[in-house]
């Protein structure tokens, strides 16, 4: 989906998973600050939407998805994953209920596939799932934005703001009166910033929740049977993931910032050492300067000094070894 709001002064398209949207509207240090602040608003309108209605949608959900959502109060955000027979991490849901139905926004271009596996999970349940990707248009509002939300439109509120769920059409008119614009490179700085991680991003086909901090804020541990679940229980209660989510401090002196993929190597190794790991996620933040995301070997030392590429890096834990 391309976003007409590519159209406005300034934006540069986006480019690789978060094409149809701007990475940035001239400005990029500027929108991040704007966005760190409180103001401004975020096209995500090239992500997928879905809502899932039906006397039975959350205790259908609750037997799918690795969150409890047997009983999820009308209004209250949450995120949930689903995963494969063997605990690996296949799509994260990001929800809401209104109290008569469930949306649902994803990534881009993994709506298909997630509602084709709904699909086949329905069996005589009283549920009813639908692609709105068509209808409707996830925009963000930051924490602390006072941009009003229309009448009728399904809102997911956490810490870091709230996702509206807007009338495709309303789109442009919104942003008008919502703005000012905020590009996708300042919304992911901020994300790296606070550790958050992101399918296909973050994750790859053999990625299980625990490595990227998923526990507790997309898995419950406390409810019943999903698929996946087994890993899930047994890497919790009696082992650890083979991989970990860190932090990274780039050297910021490095014009050119190592992207997702990139190795990730001990900085006394040296830069033809044995690779321990790979940047995920990587970002030019308007305080800290170039930062990353990457998954290392669990038994990497917490204090070892790193190398991405040629880049020297200093590593925050996210997820414990």
């Amino acid at each position: 989906m391309k976003s007409p709001l590519l159209s406005q002064a300034g934006a540069v398209p986006a480019e690789g998973r978060d094409d149809g949207v701007a990475a940035h509207y001239g400005d990029l240090f500027r929108e991040q600050r704007a966005l760190a602040g409180g103001t401004g608003l975020v096209d995500l309108s090239h992500r997928g939407v879905l809502t899932v209605t039906g006397d039975d949608r959350l205790s259908w959900l609750h037997l799918l998805l690795t969150q409890h959502v047997s009983d999820l109060p009308a209004g209250q955000a949450t995120e949930a994953l689903i995963l494969s027979a063997n605990g690996h991490v296949e799509h994260a849901l990001y929800l809401v209920d209104d109290g008569a139905t469930v949306w649902i926004h994803v990534e881009p271009g993994t709506q298909g596939d997630l509602i084709a596996y709904l699909e086949s999970m329905k069996f005589f349940y009283r549920v009813e799932v639908a692609d709105r990707t068509g209808e409707f248009a996830v925009v963000h509002l930051p924490a602390g934005s006072i941009a009003e939300v229309p009448d009728g439109v399904a809102v997911r509120e956490t810490a870091y703001g709230r996702d509206l769920f807007l009338p495709r059409a309303d789109l442009e008119k919104y942003a008008d009166a919502a703005g000012p614009l905020v590009g996708i490179l300042a919304y992911e700085a901020l994300r790296v910033e606070a550790h958050r991680p992101r399918l296909g991003f973050e994750t790859d086909h053999r990625t299980i929740p625990h490595e990227v901090g998923w526990i507790g804020s997309a898995v419950h541990l406390q409810k019943g049977c999903y698929r996946g679940q087994e890993t899930v229980a047994r890497v919790h209660n009696l082992g650890k993931p083979p991989r970990r989510l860190v932090f990274l401090h780039l050297d910021g002196s490095e014009v050119l910032l190592p992207g997702p993929g990139t190795p990730v190597r001990l900085a006394a190794d040296g830069a033809e050492g044995r690779q321990i790991g790979f940047i995920t996620s990587s970002a030019r933040h308007h305080e800290l300067g170039p930062i990353a995301l990457a998954l290392v070997k669990r038994n990497v030392p917490v204090d070892a000094e790193l190398l991405a590429g040629n880049t020297a890096a200093a590593q925050e834990v996210v997820v414990e070894p």
